[in-house]
């Protein structure tokens, strides 16, 4: 597949007549983006605006979505939930880089997160550089959760292809391409290099723990194949109430960083092959399921090494050490990307797995580290003790009487992400 990405760079965000972006401002017809998210689940949708250096807190964080629009090629962008399921990944596609779509609301989970514009918080989230359209939706009295994420999801989803497509007839300041060909000639390409894979594991263990692939929920798939730039094309979606600082958002996988670095230095240091999409499970024989076809899908491909990553913390750290293991025990090389849950004091048992095969291991950070938070000045979705002391992160008494916040970095979206889209890591003394 070859795809060109059209970075249209957002300098700003603001309320206009009408939707467009003009000399690197993305202006917002609010009335007519509200007008087209109207959800009988939904008793109230408003709008707000964040940006970089504000003293603005926004929480809780259901998900965020960077605006994209498909100029050239099949099918669109989100399919299966905005467009149909036909394959994306080719053509063109503009994206609105610089701006996010994020969803705010009552709790659907208890673990979602919040981001900070500005302070000691905003180092820990990417979100806190990105021009935020803040969706803030509340739903109907007694609403089933399930619905509640589904409505939300959808919510944010839509709204990201609104903006996008105020992208479409505009000249993008930097274009990207990508060429990913059919897997018989990938692999005959660059006969000297070694041959990678990347095993991309997506939340799937329990209830509300939702990742969606061409719209159907991972739960029910087996480990498959997919081209690097159909991620690209929003192919894979978040539907998680997970916790905020491992989650991947639905920006993280359009933006996966792992999969960017691997295009980037393919037929320069390696050889990269493809993806292999896998869940992951709660049951003992459903991970053995799944990892068993991870390994046959890699050692089918040829691959020499691997690069895997986790979403996720606790029972995932079983997929992803039976993965490893399996792979490593096929002669294929394996580096694994993971997050640690060590205690406040770092000196706990990291991982809930572990194995002696598994010797090449990148942490995105420990995420039981406290922070303090100041207070700010504005609160964007609801900043109340109900919802700072029950999130994933939080304990009683986080929130203070002044509005500062004393909790784990569990609580900040995407402070220890697994996909490596943070600041934190470890070095060897």
């Amino acid at each position: 597949m070859h795809l060109e990405l059209g970075q249209i760079f957002i300098k700003d965000v603001q309320l206009g007549k009408k939707t467009q972006v003009k000399e690197g401002i993305l202006f917002i017809d609010k009335d007519e983006l509200l007008a087209k998210l109207q959800d009988e689940r939904l008793a109230f949708i408003d709008l707000k605006l964040a940006k970089p250096g504000e003293a603005t807190r926004i929480i809780p964080v259901k998900d965020a979505i960077e605006p994209r629009v498909k100029v050239e090629g099949p099918g669109g962008l989100f399919p299966g939930f905005v467009h149909t399921v036909d394959t994306v990944g080719s053509g063109r596609t503009h994206v609105l880089k610089g701006a996010c779509v994020l969803t705010v609301g009552q709790v659907v989970g208890f673990q979602e997160g919040l981001i900070d514009m500005s302070g000691p918080g905003a180092k820990y989230t990417p979100f806190s550089k990105t021009q935020n359209i803040v969706l803030v939706a509340e739903p109907v009295k007694g609403l089933e959760r399930h619905s509640h994420e589904e409505a939300l999801r959808l919510l944010g989803l839509k709204a990201a292809a609104y903006l996008g497509a105020a992208g479409r007839n505009v000249k993008p300041d930097k274009t990207i391409s990508y060429n990913c060909p059919p897997l018989p000639q990938a692999l005959q390409q660059y006969p000297e290099l070694p041959k990678v894979a990347y095993v991309y594991m997506l939340q799937s263990q329990g209830l509300l723990h939702d990742t969606y692939l061409y719209g159907l929920d991972v739960k029910k798939i087996l480990p498959t194949l997919i081209y690097p730039t159909e991620v690209m094309d929003g192919a894979i979606v978040s539907g998680n109430c997970v916790s905020a600082c491992d989650k991947n958002t639905t920006y993280h996988h359009l933006n996966n960083p792992i999969i960017y670095d691997l295009l980037d230095r393919h037929g320069r240091d390696f050889n990269f092959i493809g993806v292999v999409v896998t869940n992951e499970n709660v049951t003992l024989t459903d991970k053995e399921r799944s990892s068993n076809y991870t390994a046959k899908l890699v050692e089918w491909l040829g691959a020499e090494g691997v690069v895997i990553s986790e979403e996720g913390f606790g029972n995932p750290d079983t997929d992803l050490i039976m993965s490893c293991t399996k792979l490593e025990k096929k002669g294929i090389k394996t580096v694994c990307l993971t997050d640690e849950y060590a205690g406040r004091d770092g000196a706990s048992q990291s991982l809930a797995d572990s194995s002696p095969l598994v010797n090449a291991l990148v942490t995105a950070g420990n995420a039981n580290e406290i922070i303090m938070l100041p207070p700010m000045e504005k609160i964007i979705g609801d900043g109340s003790a109900g919802v700072v002391d029950v999130v994933a992160g939080g304990f009683a008494g986080s929130l203070r009487a002044d509005g500062s916040i004393r909790a784990e970095i569990q609580m900040i979206i995407g402070a220890t992400n697994e996909l490596g889209f943070n600041k934190i890591s470890a070095r060897m003394l």
